[in-house]
């Protein structure tokens, strides 16, 4: 018997995994290509999984990207340029990418698209959530943060009135971000690489239960929203003039209150934090977000709930 506090959601058959967005991020690059030679780990029944290495280019040459970020190009300005000799190479590949996983907003969308991405900061394996209304998602956040536990999956929601960033999963129906770290660019560690996996492993787990029938009922999760990106301190001439001081570095999800130290200049200067309450930040130092003129990204903690769901053909 189905509740009235359940919501009737399309199954969901055809899934895509992106690794290599960014060419530099191993993690994504590694497990795709071993998925593609034998995919028996990711299939399920009932399901079309498809790995697929998103930025060939990029990755060939260990590079995050060869003319501009792959993860912030698929808006419509950018999927609906007309192909020239001087377009970049990423706002080509996005088309391509769209053509074939799309169109963006479409029915004929694939359903659930898993991104893969590392980062230099310690954010462990977080999951990026894009929609706060998107129950199925939150579910299966609910879902693959019960199955790793006691160990720590962070909730990212990116959501922002202010800030767009047209990322390479926004084509599903369901995007996924994952973002396992801390790594360096360039790197592959095993302990990295195995979080990784649990995390699509479950995440299957999940599409394919919801998809057999199974009534998910409304579930609450602890998540941290966007608030806004923090640059380092510069001069004049926009150099660094501070670093992220030891006390913060390493400590992404973790309290920052008014009054402790967020940056260090090298004269020995502490340039504490100064906000009316307290807020968590993550991709603290993040390597590639240094061009981006970012040190950290403040979030605050919420609470998201999501209403109970059931495959609409069960």
């Amino acid at each position: 018997m189905t509740s009235c506090y359940v919501v009737h959601e399309a199954p969901v058959r055809r899934v895509a995994i992106f690794g290599g967005t960014h060419g530099n991020e191993l993690s994504g690059v590694f497990l795709v290509k071993h998925w593609q030679e034998n995919g028996a780990e990711i299939q399920r029944t009932g399901l079309e999984v498809r790995p697929f290495i998103t930025n060939p280019s990029a990755v060939k040459k260990c590079t995050r990207y060869i003319d501009c970020d792959l993860n912030r190009v698929f808006d419509p300005d950018n999927l609906g340029k007309q192909i020239t000799e001087d377009i970049p190479y990423e706002v080509r590949r996005a088309q391509e990418i769209n053509h074939i996983f799309g169109p963006k907003d479409s029915n004929d969308a694939y359903d659930l698209i898993f991104d893969l991405h590392n980062t230099t900061s310690n954010m462990g394996g977080t999951l990026i959530l894009e929609n706060s209304r998107n129950n199925f998602t939150i579910q299966m956040f609910h879902y693959i943060k019960n199955a790793l536990a006691p160990e720590c999956c962070p909730v990212f929601l990116t959501e922002h009135p202010n800030l767009k960033y047209a990322t390479t999963r926004s084509i599903a129906k369901h995007p996924v971000g994952v973002e396992v770290g801390p790594q360096p660019q360039g790197v592959l560690r095993a302990d990295i690489l195995d979080k990784m996996r649990k995390i699509i492993k479950h995440g299957l787990d999940f599409v394919h239960i919801f998809n057999e029938g199974k009534e998910f009922p409304p579930c609450t999760i602890e998540i941290y929203k966007i608030m806004e990106k923090v640059d380092y301190p510069r001069n004049k001439n926009g150099e660094i003039t501070a670093v992220i001081h030891p006390s913060l570095q390493d400590q992404d999800w973790q309290p920052l209150n008014n009054g402790e130290p967020i940056f260090l200049t090298l004269d020995g200067e502490t340039i504490n934090y100064e906000g009316d309450s307290t807020v968590y930040p993550t991709f603290v130092n993040e390597a590639a977000y240094y061009e981006k003129k970012q040190a950290f990204v403040k979030t605050v903690k919420v609470k998201l709930t999501a209403k109970g769901i059931r495959s609409s053909l069960s």
